[in-house]
């Protein structure tokens, strides 16, 4: 008996020793600097070499494994129990439900253009723009087909080239047309409930979609009704376009989603629903199959590997970083700005620590270029953020989705801007200048922080 007692403390001692995190060190955030270093160094290679979409050219799943080494190699623990705190991360409940849904989204959103669902879409929307207003009627088409996809890059392909042709033919000045067109995905993008990055900021701060939905309706509608009245006034020329039929069972998908998941479904009911009608929506014509449907949905799967393995990648080097001490450290900093702040300005703590969470989440979409990653990279800092201070978790997620949102709409390096800019023939430069929305929305969520009141 003396033994076993022996052992279960030695047992307890060990486990302590895996799980408990180190005190902040900001040596534990060496691999995180590592990768970003890694990634930023080779973008800026490429784009002084003049290659296109320099800042995608080393995939970031490879970027972060130096990174991760260099984790392990600096964690205390033993090698065997460092990779086990490094699985434990992998395999966290929050990253496994997370990747799921990226599959699941991705799933949708190939169906659904494959069966033709974007087109339909698309013809619906250029059907009722009245001539005189295509600059703020292409903003709410890309708005819709974002919202409903998910995805602004997948909206920008979609819908960019149509934009293209419409400007030509109306005269309007090729930057206003695609500043448009990518903030009506970006808003999309944003507000979806299938996005890539509300699901990482849902998950990451562990609240319902449908809450953090009508969390960023607060910010996002101002700042749409601004952008949409800008782009009114701005209007360029006009022409009568020739609209295609509409098949309008073919956009049946995607208001169903919409509607299923502000009523509160679960997320992964929601999107099988989705799955299921696109494919029907097509099932019974000639050229679509069964073993085609399947195909498509594979086809989904894969679009979302990058993200998929990153995510999982980047959990468990969360966890070694937090084990270390590395998270503690930044948020030690970040608490004693916080502090600061208050103090200086005589405003309540939530309001600094939301502040805190935009600064920390943008500046990371800076340097990584990819809004989703960098939600996922700033999730427990935030989330941990947020409980010592009293903000809701569904406000917490709806901030780190908004300004990384922000920033990727506005760095002319990033995905968006590069793939719209190359379908236009102007700079990325020039796409992101006139990217309105996000200029708006960064004003309005500001205003929206600092003059909330707090429950």
């Amino acid at each position: 008996m003396a033994y076993l007692s022996l052992r279960e403390t030695e047992l307890t001692k060990q486990t302590q020793t895996r799980t408990a995190p180190a005190r902040g060190s900001l040596i534990a955030l060496l691999p995180l600097f590592s990768f970003l270093a890694l990634f930023i160094g080779a973008g800026l290679y490429f784009q002084h070499q003049g290659v296109d979409f320099a800042f995608y050219q080393l995939p970031s799943v490879v970027a972060i494994l130096p990174a991760i080494i260099l984790a392990l190699a600096l964690s205390k623990q033993k090698l065997n129990q460092a990779i086990e705190t490094f699985m434990a991360g992998i395999g966290h409940s929050n990253i496994i439900a997370m990747c799921l849904i990226y599959l699941l989204a991705g799933a949708f959103a190939a169906v659904a253009k494959a069966t033709g669902g974007v087109d339909a879409t698309v013809a619906l929307g250029l059907s009722l723009i009245p001539s005189q207003l295509l600059l703020p009627g292409f903003f709410v088409i890309a708005a819709f087909i974002a919202t409903a996809m998910g995805t602004s890059m997948g909206t920008i392909a979609a819908v960019a080239p149509i934009a293209l042709g419409v400007a030509d033919q109306a005269q309007i000045d090729y930057a206003l047309m695609a500043g448009a067109v990518m903030s009506g995905a970006l808003f999309g993008d944003n507000l979806s409930i299938i996005s890539d990055t509300t699901i990482a900021a849902t998950r990451t701060q562990e609240c319902e979609m449908k809450d953090k939905f009508r969390e960023n309706l607060i910010f996002a509608l101002p700042a749409c009704l601004i952008t949409l009245i800008a782009f009114v006034f701005a209007g360029q020329g006009q022409a009568e376009l020739v609209h295609q039929p509409v098949e309008i069972f073919k956009v049946i998908p995607y208001l169903t989603i919409l509607l299923l998941a502000l009523a509160g479904l679960n997320v992964f009911v929601v999107l099988t629903i989705g799955i299921l009608l696109a494919g029907a929506t097509a099932l019974f014509g000639a050229d679509y199959g069964l073993i085609q449907f399947g195909k498509d949905i594979y086809a989904g799967f894969t679009n979302m590997q990058e993200i998929f393995i990153l995510s999982m990648l980047v959990g468990g080097l969360a966890a070694l970083m937090q084990q270390q001490g590395g998270l503690a450290f930044v948020s030690r900093q970040i608490e004693r700005l916080i502090g600061r702040f208050s103090r200086a300005r005589g405003e309540p703590s939530s309001r600094a620590a939301e502040l805190g969470m935009a600064a920390i989440v943008a500046s990371t979409n800076a340097c990584v270029a990819n809004n989703t990653v960098s939600i996922v990279v700033t999730g427990d800092i935030a989330k941990e953020l947020a409980h010592k201070h009293g903000v809701s978790a569904k406000r917490a997620a709806s901030i780190l989705d908004i300004f990384a949102c922000i920033v990727q709409g506005l760095i002319p390096y990033g995905a968006q801007a590069l793939l719209i800019a190359s379908t236009f023939g102007i700079t990325p430069l020039a796409a992101v200048s006139h990217t309105w929305y996000c200029m708006i929305l960064s004003l309005v969520a500001i205003v929206v922080v600092m003059l909330r009141k707090r429950h």
